[in-house]
Formats: structure tokens, C-alpha cells, sequence
């Protein structure tokens, strides 16, 4: 079985995300571990002094799927684009929970609604940037 994950870097903000996505969705971490507890130091001008406290490597999960993160260079550059993450909600009760706990902060991109394909589909980028749809699978004919 092939799996991929995602692996998300937020550049000097990676705690407050793994927080907000333990508001917003329940997510469990599962590994953490910050620069200081690296067993080799980093080489010279990958982390900028200061940053020891930051996280060099984190997994979560949410619902089933497991996500990685870092801190990365932690220069506060978040830049994410050319991706989504699908996030399908059983009723549009939780769709419309998920869709606002994502809001809280961010950008909405396409208010939750009804459409072709779904009871309920939005899309929003959340107050780090990642962009997130979320959607009920429409019931099979």
C-alpha cells in the first residue's frame, strides 16, 4: 500500500498551526521534536540563533490522515500554493463546524454551498495560508 502525506512547512509558526489545528479539528500529534533536541546540530545557516525552541520535525493526525510539519528555515515566509487539502465532513452540520473552525482567522474562497457535486462544498484558506476544501461526497443515485 502507497500512502502520501502531506508535509507542510510554516516557517517559524509550526506550534500555533499544530494548535489551531487542535481547536479546529481535533487534531492528535503523534511526534514532535524541536531543534534543540536534534541528536547532530544543524549545519551552519539552516536555522537562524534563537530559533532552538522551534520545531524541527512534527506528525499529526486528523481523522485518519497522518500530516507532517516543520518550522523549516523559520524566516516567516509562509508560501503555499498550488495545493489544497480535502477535508470531507459526514453532514453538512459538520461541514458548516469545520468550514467555520477553519475561517477563524483566514480567507473564505468560496462560501459553503450547495453545488453540482455536493451538499455542501467551500473553500477557505486558513489563517496560515493552507488552503482547505471542504465537502459532503454527494449520496450515491
Amino acid at each position: 500500500m502507497m500512502n502520501v502525506q502531506p508535509y507542510l512547512f510554516f516557517d517559524g509558526r509550526c506550534e500555533e498551526a499544530i494548535e489551531f489545528y487542535r481547536r479546529a479539528l481535533g487534531a492528535e500529534v503523534t511526534m514532535l521534536m524541536r531543534f534543540k533536541d536534534s541528536p547532530e546540530p544543524p549545519q551552519p545557516g539552516m536555522v537562524p540563533p534563537g530559533s532552538e525552541n522551534k520545531i524541527m520535525h512534527a506528525s499529526f493526525r486528523i481523522g485518519d490522515s497522518e500530516l507532517m510539519a516543520s518550522d523549516g528555515h523559520c524566516a516567516g515566509n509562509l508560501n503555499f500554493q498550488g495545493f489544497a487539502l480535502s477535508l470531507p465532513a459526514a453532514d453538512e452540520a459538520q461541514a458548516r463546524q469545520r468550514f467555520a473552525a477553519l475561517s477563524d482567522g483566514g480567507k473564505v474562497q468560496m462560501p459553503l454551498s450547495k453545488t453540482f457535486f455536493s451538499p455542501r462544498f467551500g473553500m477557505v484558506a486558513d489563517r496560515f495560508g493552507v488552503t482547505w476544501m471542504v465537502i459532503v461526497p454527494q449520496e450515491p443515485a
